[in-house]
């Protein structure tokens, strides 16, 4: 058994990727979904991989029954609430503050836990992150980036471990009004930005910024070439951002790594969304910050691990 919480409004789109990956759903609860069989499933913003029910007599024998197990926890209640936060209030508080960007992810383990039912407890002492329901809080800038969208490179970084070095080149697709560009050009890379209408004034003046006036679908990658991260963050259907920008960008071997945003429409197209996954080194995510979206990262150390 494998218990998936979904991103938030995004409960029928986990299901319907658990379902065609061959993977049995028992039951669903809110956005807990209880399922036999483990799938990295991209819409669960968190999994709780060694689940098990624990039937308790009281409040005290919850909190006992955790506290012996580890530390520290994050109640997901879906039911039975007041019971719930009387348990909760018994275990060691774990305060989730918002990062400071360039902060590493947490290292402590941090266990899920929810009451199934009035006298059962569902515990995973170990999940798939660290933070609690896989979602990551930055303590935002609210003056210098042009839009909000800086904060899924920020997230994205933190989850990877890893971004761009000062000194790297830089392909920027789709950019204006900047928030890509602004994150990148502050870590001291160099910037390439591509897009049909200009930055914002303030990060068009970053050091080491170039902008150029046109369309991320138009570059050929011999008129720019090798390029260490290649970003999208481009309003398009999935499919053309696979056919005509990755893909040709991946044969012509021109860029070490890649972020790029999945902006899914209408209803989610779960055979692109794989195909995107299929690609050697590939991982495909819901972020925090995402809407009806997602970010694919391949990067060229894993890719070259997975041929």
């Amino acid at each position: 058994m494998t218990v998936y919480l979904a991103a938030r409004g995004f409960e029928r789109d986990l299901v319907e990727e658990l379902e065609l990956h061959g993977v049995q759903v028992r039951e669903v609860k809110e956005r807990l979904v209880l399922a036999d069989g483990l799938f990295r499933s991209a819409w669960a913003q968190n999994i709780w991989l060694e689940p098990f029910f624990q039937p308790i007599a009281s409040v005290g024998e919850a909190v006992r029954t955790l506290k012996s197990i580890q530390r520290n926890w994050k109640l997901h209640a879906v039911d039975f609430h007041r019971r719930a936060a009387l348990i909760d209030q018994q275990l060691p508080p774990v305060k989730a503050r918002p990062l400071a960007f360039g902060t590493p992810a947490p290292t402590s383990p941090l266990g899920s836990w929810t009451l199934w039912d009035r006298d059962t407890l569902l515990v995973s002492a170990k999940c798939s992150s660290a933070f609690a329901d896989g979602e990551v809080l930055f303590e935002e800038d609210k003056v210098n980036p042009p839009s909000r969208a800086y904060l899924k490179l920020w997230e994205t970084f933190t989850l990877l471990g890893q971004g761009p070095r000062a000194g790297d080149l830089c392909l920027d697709l789709g950019s204006a009004p900047g928030g890509w560009t602004w994150v990148l050009a502050g870590m001291g890379a160099r910037v390439l930005s591509i897009d049909r209408s200009p930055l914002a004034p303030n990060v068009a003046a970053m050091h080491g910024v170039e902008h150029r006036i046109g369309s991320g679908f138009g570059l050929d990658p011999r008129d720019v070439g090798r390029v260490d991260w290649l970003f999208s963050d481009m309003a398009c259907y999935p499919e053309r951002l696979l056919t005509v920008v990755v893909k040709q960008w991946l044969e012509a071997d021109a860029a070490e790594n890649y972020v790029c945003t999945l902006k899914l429409q209408g209803a989610t197209d779960h055979a692109v969304v794989q195909a995107f996954r299929e690609i050697p080194g590939s991982e495909v995510f819901h972020l925090s910050c995402n809407k009806h979206e997602l970010t694919w990262v391949n990067l060229g150390e894993r890719r070259r691990q997975a041929v």
